[in-house]
């Protein structure tokens, strides 16, 4: 048996020993709502354990479970039809989650909706001990607006959504540096402003003056070049952003319209598009953000800087002059291949002599309190 058979049945078991004892385990009973459930919905709700407690309503059906963080956990039906389960501890920030129920995934009907892994569904916000950074506060709140396009290139209706901090519309003479912030695989524009926070995360900084006030564009990284019934299709998202976006964004908005005042960062696929661009522009940005990700993603346990990115990285001098901050940032639970991808990469950029800041996320994994962290450390140091 290789090594990823003996994983996969040490997975397969350690479910079977959760699913069968966690209606065993005695729990603290302090469970309050979760901060993201529809309005008025008790379901489902988190102690102080880190514990969730889902419940619905299904009386016909046979089995139900809560499939939480790759797990399943059997849930169980009173005389009334309704069925309720409780998970084991699991890690503070957002998580996405669904019901199975009689072998259907479905969203819980007591949560929110976002869009992530490819699909709206269901999560839980776990509460973080420093969630002070991402909570709305009493704050001047800039504003998120919708901005809908039509882009030549793909020859579609697009959309960006676009913050704009609080004193944007104090003085119309006042104009501000640009952050182009990119979101992960099988998520949408709308991530960085709902899951991720971006927007009370910049209010934040801003009013302890810990940031330098700034415009964040938030755009979706599928954009496809039109395609015939006989061609694949060829990803044209650089295109969009430098010749599409970039423009839009500098003629509909009071911008700083040059590279020192325009910094581009991503999350996991964001992060490998968002570098690709910057290499390929250093004349248009001059700040890079890649978080739980870079160029060499998914997996490269070594670089050749010679074939790596047509050898952009070659020249560790020119770089230092042209990127103010290259900043890069990581869970400390995040799974392969995402920790030796980084690590590779960062050993190229030291072996060329390439500054660079490096963040630790303490306990999180591949999810949305590592990157709303890596925001708020990255927005802290750009523009400045």
């Amino acid at each position: 048996m290789n090594f990823k058979s003996i994983l996969f049945s040490v997975n397969v078991l350690a479910s079977i020993i959760c699913t069968a004892q966690t209606n065993q385990i005695k729990v603290i009973e302090d469970f309050k709502p979760s901060s993201v459930n529809q309005q008025g919905k008790l379901y489902p709700q988190v102690n102080s354990e880190r514990r969730v407690r889902a419940s619905i309503l299904a009386p016909q059906a046979n089995k139900v479970q809560l499939d939480l963080g790759g797990i399943k956990y059997d849930m169980v039906k009173d005389e009334k039809g309704i069925w309720t389960g409780v998970s084991e501890p699991q890690d503070e920030g957002f998580h996405y989650y669904q019901l199975n129920i009689d072998g259907a995934s479905v969203p819980d009907p007591g949560t929110v909706y976002f869009y992530g892994a490819g699909r709206l569904g269901s999560a839980i916000e776990i509460p973080a001990a420093d969630q002070e950074f991402f909570a709305i506060r009493d704050v001047p709140h800039g504003l998120v607006s919708e901005n809908i396009y039509f882009s030549k290139l793909t020859n579609s209706f697009r959309r960006c959504f676009v913050y704009t901090p609080a004193n944007y519309n104090e003085d119309s003479k006042t104009r501000f540096p640009v952050l182009y912030l990119q979101h992960g695989s099988f998520e949408d524009e709308t991530g960085w402003a709902v899951q991720g926070k971006a927007n009370l995360i910049l209010d934040n900084l801003i009013a302890s003056k810990k940031s330098v006030p700034m415009i964040i564009v938030m755009d979706n990284g599928y954009a496809y070049k039109p395609q015939s019934n006989d061609s694949r299709q060829e990803s044209v998202f650089e295109e969009v952003v430098i010749q599409e976006i970039i423009p839009m964004i500098d003629t509909k908005f009071r911008t700083i319209a040059n590279r020192e005042n325009r910094a581009i960062a991503g999350l996991s696929m964001g992060a490998n598009q968002t570098m690709r661009i910057m290499m390929n522009n250093l004349d248009i940005f001059s700040h890079y953000g890649g978080f739980s990700g870079t160029s060499n993603y998914p997996s490269a346990d070594a670089i050749d800087v010679n074939s790596f990115l047509d050898g952009k990285f070659k020249d560790g001098e020119t770089i230092n002059k042209k990127i103010k901050l290259f900043w890069l940032g990581l869970g400390t639970k995040e799974p392969s291949p995402f920790p030796g991808s980084v690590r590779a990469f960062r050993k190229m950029l030291e072996k060329q002599s390439i500054k660079y800041v490096y963040y630790e996320s303490p306990e999180t994994a591949h999810e949305w309190l590592t990157w709303r962290r890596c925001l708020n450390q990255f927005a802290s140091k750009i523009f400045k």
